[in-house]
């Protein structure tokens, strides 16, 4: 299925049915007076999040939603039906803005989480109401209230815990695989990945957490170039930020400082609070250095680089050294959740302190 993560929608909730201006019409009764009854509420629509449901596909080909009208109110006292309302499903994550005004009316973090959209009309009131001792035969009645309508965007962050961050064929997917049980396209031409894949990864039965790989960035994401700049969204619900970073390039001009430096920028310039958020360095690809060289690349990168926080060094295709990144990120994410840590704590860069 294509992954859809954006898409423009317009909802139209119901009418009010209008109320009945009528009057008792019996043998036997000459002055029945008003029994005129009230119309119904029209439909109203709703947002619902469901955890079954991983894109907006659905809402990309159908775009127009509406509810329908309440029943008009029937003499005999009688009031008009009202309309059912209507739920539209949608993947946990998805945040829902009014186009026109740009508010925010949802976002729906949680399964089952339900949010009104566009609220239904009220009905009508029926000529009954408006009986009184000087009024004896009222022929007032009032029309249904018109539904709301919204033009809405749909925009879906996926949760998780953990992102990937780096260049087109870093390795993000192969780490990904690595880890988890997710299965996303490795290959060896940049671009493989083309939408967010999100992996489970589960230490035991008590510790598990949710890494999210995006298509690699590239120099000029910020201002659209490439793919990542389309799904860097997916990075802005995550704990934690994963660089990472080949370390053997296999073309002799490539600078894998420069290049880091770059992601960092794009970064930056995309949106400062993800920047700032705690960001680790996994150097990956070390099966491909000699191991008499290995530790004078990576401990020269780290200097070129001026890099100050946690570090790993892996061979994502072989597993060497991922079991150890997967239990600092399961520490790591533990400690959080016993005691958020005060932003303070972080220093300009957003990296974690490590003493």
């Amino acid at each position: 299925m294509k992954f859809i993560d954006e898409a423009i929608i317009r909802v139209h909730a119901g009418k009010g049915g209008d109320g009945c201006a009528s009057f008792r019409r019996e043998k036997y009764v000459p002055r029945g007076g008003p029994d005129g009854g009230d119309g119904g509420r029209g439909g109203s629509i709703y947002a619902v999040a469901d955890r079954n449901i991983n894109t907006l596909v659905d809402y990309r080909y159908q775009r127009l939603h509406r509810a329908r009208d309440g029943e008009p109110g029937r003499g005999s006292d009688q009031y008009g039906a009202s309309a059912p309302d209507i739920e539209l499903r949608m993947p946990v994550g998805t945040v829902i803005t009014d186009v026109r005004t740009g508010e925010v009316l949802a976002d729906l973090t949680h399964d089952g989480q339900r949010v009104m959209l566009a609220r239904g009309g009220r009905g009508g009131l029926g000529n009954l109401h408006f009986k009184s001792s000087t009024n004896r035969a009222p022929r007032q009645f009032t029309r249904g209230e018109p539904g709301e309508e919204r033009e809405l965007k749909l925009e879906l962050k996926v949760l998780a815990d953990v992102g990937l961050l780096g260049l087109p064929n870093a390795g993000k997917s192969t780490f990904i695989r690595a880890v988890s049980a997710a299965r996303p396209k490795v290959a060896d031409y940049p671009f493989t990945t083309l939408h967010p894949n999100l992996g489970v990864v589960r230490l035991d039965m008590a510790r598990s957490f949710v890494i999210a790989d995006i298509p690699g960035l590239i120099e000029g994401a910020a201002e659209g170039h490439g793919l990542g700049h389309q799904f860097l969204r997916h990075l802005s619900r995550t704990r934690l930020l994963l660089h990472i970073v080949d370390i053997a390039p296999f073309d002799p001009a490539v600078d894998p400082v420069r290049d880091a430096r770059a992601i960092l920028e794009e970064l930056r310039k995309y949106d400062p609070g993800l920047y700032a958020k705690p960001r680790w360095l996994v150097l990956n690809k070390i099966d491909l250095l000699p191991e008499a060289e290995r530790d004078a690349r990576i401990e020269k990168f780290l200097r070129d680089f001026d890099w100050h926080g946690p570090w790993f060094a892996v061979s994502a295709i072989r597993g060497e050294g991922c079991a150890r990144v997967i239990e600092a990120i399961a520490a790591h994410l533990a400690k959080q959740d016993e005691a958020p840590a005060p932003a303070s704590i972080m220093d300009g860069a957003g990296r974690p302190e490590t003493g």
